[in-house]
């Protein structure tokens, strides 16, 4: 399956609804972290998430890209 480019403010919501919380922000960055199990990952806050990006949020973050789409 191929990863979507999605608006940024889209992954973030996503990924609070998998237990993740906004950390910090820094500039345009935000560092986005789950305590059980832990993961941390950093979304960049601008117009769109490219692909590429959206697989290594994933990947950092323990998700699956059916799972975070379904939260989408």
């Amino acid at each position: 399956m191929r990863y979507p480019e999605l608006a940024a403010e889209r992954v973030v919501r996503a990924l609070e609804k998998a237990g993740f919380y906004v950390r910090r922000q820094t500039g345009s960055h935000v560092v986005m972290r789950r305590d059980e199990p832990f993961a941390q990952t950093i979304v960049p806050r601008h117009a769109s998430v490219k692909p590429v990006i959206l697989h290594e949020i994933l990947k950092q973050a323990g998700l699956e890209l059916d799972d975070f789409l379904k939260l989408v």
